[in-house]
């Protein structure tokens, strides 16, 4: 995330994409509504008419995977009416003009005819978001989660990049992270692809670094992801370790997934709460939960902050950082003998350049966002604000592509997933909330009424919504928020499991599932 939270109530214009941030991300919506409140202009794309559609000044309904089309046609636009910032194309980026040149043949006629928006409606959003001195980008999955992802998050770079919207208060490219602690697993090396600090795994300085430090050979190639790892289960794999994921519920293709962990030796789990995957363990090691905790969190706006444990462990429950240092050293590791959190983070941060700065009492008196390079450094709001990390901004040369299925005969209905206010998540915690299940006990599917009607169904009863995958049993809620010919539900209630339908294909590059888009037929239950 380029820009503060605080810079959500300072744009001209804001730009959301595939963020239904009121549900998702409910404070954090409170400083948009605060700048449309102040007179800025909200522009809000998305294949259902969401709350933040409500309060929009204009809203594009596109058709679901379908976003590089529309930000194509923008770009033209852009390009066109010369709103792009000449100046900041020619310092700080490369590749402009060949990218200039690729929009042209990008119509927002064209644009239209796939995405479903009108023309008039994408040239407005275009020249709102070019002519404005301060523009903010905010998404969130339902940009990442398609096979085309990687191009969705280069097309709204290559945005920002044309009209020079990066580095300056207000501006930006702001994913929102989904949970509370996403952006510090990956700071602290969760990922296939580095190590922490996001110091690639490939690079012979970095391999040298780890492997002094770790006192053994380090691997020199790129690990895999969790969908490799699913489908190497019962074979290359033979245990695994899943740690506070939910996974049988939240990954696509939810029949592969159980076969999957099933096919394996030894299936170990860590967790709060017995829940659907950790049924299918062969152990479960209870984990504390965030009240009980002392430990470190860094938020969607990279703000590096303290977790304070409240109350005591219950029973035999212990923080996860304890659990794997007991496991790594069972298991004849060396380098896992922390006493504390404090010393798991103060590793993290001696081993890491954008935390080298920091350490548990630097941040146990104050909030940093990182990079912190060093000592005297007070943290950065801003990224980019003088230059780039690798000197200039790179345009992304992306054409559009259709999603790994689309409609057909059998299948003539778009289904797109995410998540809903009451339901966090995979309801591991908040299904146990009694307040909470009264306001939204089951899940229903959001169909718009004309389809209702045309499909032989009645608003409140049950459903079967099937795709090539599956079927599952769900309650129809007839409602407008839903355009004809696409349906939407999570993926929270394990009752209904909606990701028994997903699954149809892979963003090549991050191996990010399509969960915004698979077809399905829906019919009388």
């Amino acid at each position: 995330m380029s820009n503060p939270l605080v810079d959500m109530e300072k744009p001209d214009v804001i730009f959301c994409i595939g963020t239904n941030m009121t549900e998702c991300h409910p404070v954090a919506a409170t400083r948009l509504k605060k700048a449309i409140a102040r007179g800025a202009k909200l522009i809000v794309a998305d294949p259902r008419r969401i709350e933040l559609a409500d309060i929009s000044d204009l809203y594009l309904p596109l058709r679901v995977g379908s976003d590089v089309v529309l930000l194509l046609a923008m770009a033209h636009v852009i390009a066109r009416e010369g709103l792009i910032d000449r100046e900041f194309i020619e310092h700080r980026t490369t590749k402009g003009d060949a990218f200039l040149e690729h929009v042209v043949e990008f119509t927002p006629k064209w644009a239209e005819e796939i995405t479903g928006v009108p023309a008039k409606d994408i040239e407005t959003a275009a020249i709102w978001y070019g002519m404005a001195d301060k523009a903010a980008i905010y998404y969130t999955l339902g940009i990442t989660e398609h096979i085309c992802g990687v191009d969705n998050v280069q097309s709204l770079c290559n945005l920002v990049l044309m009209t020079g919207n990066i580095g300056r208060e207000g501006t930006g490219i702001n994913p929102m992270r989904g949970q509370n602690n996403i952006q510090g697993v990956g700071d602290s090396g969760a990922l296939p692809n580095s190590y922490p600090g996001f110091q690639a795994v490939t690079d012979p300085e970095n391999q040298a670094k780890f492997t002094e430090l770790y006192g053994t050979e380090i691997d020199l190639e790129n690990g895999i992801t969790k969908v490799t790892a699913l489908d190497f289960c019962g074979d290359q794999i033979r245990a695994m370790l899943i740690d506070g994921e939910n996974t049988l519920l939240s990954d696509p293709d939810r029949m592969h997934c159980e076969h999957a962990l099933k096919s394996l030796d030894h299936l170990v789990v860590i967790d709060i709460f017995l829940t659907d995957t950790a049924q299918l363990a062969d152990v479960v090691l209870p984990a504390t939960a965030f009240g009980e905790t002392d430990g470190v969190c860094t938020n969607t706006e990279r703000r590096v902050q303290r977790v304070r444990a409240a109350v005591s462990p219950m029973g035999e429950a212990k923080p996860d950082w304890w659990i794997v240092c007991q496991l790594a050293k069972c298991l004849g590791f060396q380098g896992f003998d922390f006493a504390s959190p404090k010393e798991v983070f103060n590793e993290l941060c001696r081993v890491s350049p954008i935390y080298a700065g920091l350490d548990w009492d630097r941040i146990d008196k104050s909030e940093y966002q990182w990079p912190v390079p060093d000592k005297a450094h007070a943290g950065t709001p801003r990224l980019h604000e003088v230059e780039f990390v690798n000197g200039r901004g790179i345009f992304s040369i992306v054409r559009y592509r259709d999603p790994a299925e689309t409609v057909s005969e059998e299948f003539p209905v778009w289904l797109t997933t995410g998540r809903r206010l009451q339901s966090y998540h995979t309801r591991t915690q908040t299904g146990r909330a009694q307040g909470i299940d009264y306001l939204l006990s089951e899940e229903a599917l959001e169909v718009h009424p004309d389809d209702v009607e045309a499909w032989g169904l009645s608003n409140g009863e049950w459903c079967q919504m099937s795709s090539a995958r599956g079927s599952v049993k769900i309650r129809v809620k007839a409602t407008k928020r839903s355009p004809r010919g696409t349906v939407f539900a999570s993926f929270s209630f394990s009752d209904v499991p909606v990701n028994i339908l997903t699954g149809s294909g892979y963003d090549p590059i991050t191996q990010t599932a399509e969960l915004k888009v698979c077809p399905v037929r829906v019919e009388l239950a």
